[in-house]
């Protein structure tokens, strides 16, 4: 079974393919899971800075690196 590899409520980077270069890239807030068709399984996130709106499959996303201390 297929599960989503973020939470509500994450921040993770956006990583747009070549077909979406249009998207800002960076920090995103995930917002929803969203059903899992197949095997697409996509969120639905907000852009940090600009507040824009939109639904990513989850192969755009990463989650942040950590910063050693």
């Amino acid at each position: 079974m297929t599960y989503h590899k973020f939470k509500v409520g994450q921040t993770v980077n956006l990583i747009p393919n070549r077909l979406d270069r249009h998207l800002p890239s960076g920090a995103y807030t995930v917002l929803r899971l969203l059903p899992i068709e197949g095997l697409d399984i996509r969120y639905r996130v907000k852009n940090v800075r600009d507040g824009h709106e939109r639904v990513v499959f989850e192969g755009q996303l990463s989650a942040p690196e950590k910063v050693a201390s």
